[in-house]
């Protein structure tokens, strides 16, 4: 998530074209290769963690002293972007269940950040932790659970629709009786997506804080300067990671517990 998520932007206008081209851009090739799937989708889920991973070292490097703590380091991080990095690719490979779930945390992120952005900007307020993230605040963690549950309900309605629906019989080989994709009778209340909603804004947001974390250790603004106007590949995907570790740790002791 962007640094200034719920606060005032403190961008300068000469950066919004370079900012839009590369979320276009970023757009376009992760939504290219979930439509894809198969070896592509596998292929730019470990690009991306790859990634991460290179600039998690990068960062590491700053502020942790000595080999043996950041062996340490490097084995929390591939545990960390790992796991999420298995759940990204292993969803994609279940269209009947795995698909509404990316979904969920796809869409329930992408708008716990643009609800956070737009009440922290309008509202204001106190801060969240200001010597980790000086521009979070708490009216923004207000406004991305409400962005959160907004966007969780949007990805249970497209779930839910029947162009979906055929999209994933077509692709698990299903006939309409069979399929196991949420339906309208389902889906939850609005207080079930709010709950939810909740859930999804608060992990996201601790991941984001964690990574502020880092880079206030390491002494830097951005995790790299990979994505121009954006920073870096952990800079974007920080709330992402932090959701699907989670659903990867429920799904590990539910297998676990089952066993």
């Amino acid at each position: 998530m962007p640094d200034g998520i719920g606060a005032m932007a403190d961008g300068k206008k000469s950066d919004l074209p370079v900012r839009a081209a590369s979320a276009v851009a970023m757009i376009v090739v992760a939504g290219g290769a979930l439509w894809l799937g198969g070896w592509f989708w596998t292929a730019f889920v470990v690009a991306v963690a790859a990634g991460v991973l290179w600039e998690w070292w990068g960062l590491v490097a700053k502020f942790v002293p000595g080999l043996p703590l950041r062996a340490v380091w490097m084995l929390g991080g591939l545990i960390y972007v790992g796991l999420a990095a298995f759940m990204f690719d292993v969803l994609r490979l279940d269209p009947a269940t795995g698909w509404p779930m990316l979904l969920i945390v796809l869409l329930g992120v992408i708008f716990t950040d643009i609800g956070a952005y737009f009440a922290g900007r309008a509202i204001g307020g106190p801060k969240i932790a200001p010597k980790i993230s000086p521009s979070k605040t708490w009216s923004g963690l207000g406004g991305g659970i409400i962005g959160a549950s907004a966007g969780i309900y949007l990805a249970l309605m497209i779930a839910a629709s029947d162009w979906f629906t055929g999209l994933v019989n077509e692709a698990a080989r299903l006939g309409p009786d069979d399929t196991t994709v949420v339906s309208i009778s389902q889906m939850p209340s609005v207080w079930g997506c709010l709950a939810l909603g909740a859930i999804v804004a608060v992990v996201a947001q601790a991941g984001d804080f964690f990574e502020s974390w880092m880079k206030r250790r390491a002494g830097v603004k951005d995790s790299s300067n990979l994505i121009p106007g954006h920073g870096g590949l952990f800079d974007r995907a920080d709330g992402m990671l932090a959701v699907m570790f989670v659903i990867g740790l429920l799904a590990t002791f539910n297998f676990a517990a089952r066993g």
